[in-house]
């Protein structure tokens, strides 16, 4: 497996607390979570408890104060596990648009109770009718007096079922495009015009609530707006994209190798024809395939991650990382789970799940597609 080479005896250390709680904590209760369709809030607490969710919050706003190294190694250890249910990662980009563009006000009003797991964080940008294009959001959040009127709906919200904080993408100016959007938070409970819709039914990812929500002439107050102008929320996601890009990149990393781990496993074991699977040249090749683009993808990663802390990550080079880190993902696994046989389609075994999965990955935090695209525009500059 690959050897990052920026991790450290503290990067070691972090990564087997990380990798003891899904073991302990998330392994022996996935099938009970998937049925439930949601991951209980004590799994937050627990998580909080081991400074897995603030790793790299301030530590004046209960933060350990760490480099975004460890909240990788988080993203790593909880995919190796194989598991992808648990949304912790949107609970970490929706802090991070608090930790990036928040007040010291906002700061230590929400980062300590995101970091404890006190309260669970969703960010809410697809609508029924607009998915990558986040230009055209039609949701509103106008001035009224000392607060925001908002109106409007979401859908495909990860951890929506359960969010106690919301960073809601809306229009504070419906008449521009992406100069009128801003990032406004939302504090759910017992929030009047507030509502969660249908926890939707899902491929993969079972275990994530993943629900549509409503907003009718909801209010928060104008403090509720990250930053302190309105009219930045669009810039403000362009920013922290690359990071939400990179975490995928990440994931497809661990994902695959949890992929390769267990088809290794079977393959030595599984006989035909009187002989192991592993032994059939097919077999090692394809292997052999899948462990060279894991390299590869773990090389490409790392140097990602070494310019994002330089503050150097480019758009167009954390989309490749994203497009080109979740198609080998698919790919490995969709090997992987022909190796199995029939059992690779039996719910039952790991490579199942690793399938349904994976699927998704080529779709959220920007479509493939659009990726290409970012990257095509940065190659026709004259």
């Amino acid at each position: 497996m690959p050897n990052h080479m920026w991790m450290n005896d503290d990067h070691i250390a972090f990564a087997d607390t990380v990798k003891r709680f899904f073991d302990e904590e998330v392994t022996p209760n996935k099938d009970t979570w998937t049925e439930a369709g949601v991951i209980p809030k004590s799994l937050w607490k627990k998580a909080g408890e081991l400074g897995i969710l603030g790793a790299t919050f301030p530590e004046e706003h209960g933060g350990l104060g760490l480099s975004r190294h460890f909240d990788a190694v988080t993203f790593l250890e909880q995919t190796k596990a194989g598991d992808s249910g648990w949304g912790v990662s949107v609970h970490n980009i929706a802090a991070h648009y608090i930790t990036a563009f928040g007040t010291d006000e906002q700061k230590a009003r929400w980062l300590p109770g995101l970091a404890s797991g006190d309260k669970v964080a969703a960010i809410a940008m697809t609508e029924p009718g607009t998915g990558s294009d986040l230009q055209a959001v039609k949701t509103t959040a106008i001035r009224d007096g000392n607060e925001y009127l908002i109106n409007g709906s979401k859908t495909f919200i990860t951890n929506g079922g359960s969010a106690d904080l919301i960073v809601l993408v809306a229009k504070t100016d419906p008449s521009a495009k992406g100069r009128g959007v801003s990032l406004i938070v939302v504090e759910t409970e017992n929030l009047e015009g507030f509502a969660v819709g249908r926890c939707l039914k899902k491929m993969g990812m079972k275990r994530n609530d993943t629900a549509e929500m409503s907003f009718t002439d909801v209010r928060v107050p104008l403090t509720n707006l990250i930053g302190t102008e309105e009219g930045q929320g669009f810039i403000q996601l362009m920013k922290q994209l690359p990071w939400e890009r990179l975490i995928l990149g990440y994931m497809a990393l661990g994902a695959s190798q949890c992929a390769l781990e267990h088809t290794l496993a079977y393959v030595k074991e599984r006989k035909a024809f009187g002989k192991r699977v592993m032994d059939f040249q097919n077999t090692r090749f394809k292997l052999a395939e899948a462990a060279t683009k894991i390299e590869l993808l773990a090389s490409f990663c790392d140097t990602c991650l070494t310019e994002l802390e330089a503050g150097q990550l480019t758009a167009e080079k954390a989309a490749m990382v994203k497009w080109w880190g979740t198609q080998t993902q698919c790919e490995i696994v969709d090997e992987c789970l022909q190796l199995h046989g029939g059992y690779g389609y039996m719910s039952e075994y790991p490579i199942s799940e690793l399938y349904t999965d994976a699927r998704v990955q080529k779709i959220y935090g920007g479509t493939n597609e659009i990726m290409k695209e970012v990257i095509a525009r940065s190659l026709d500059i004259d």
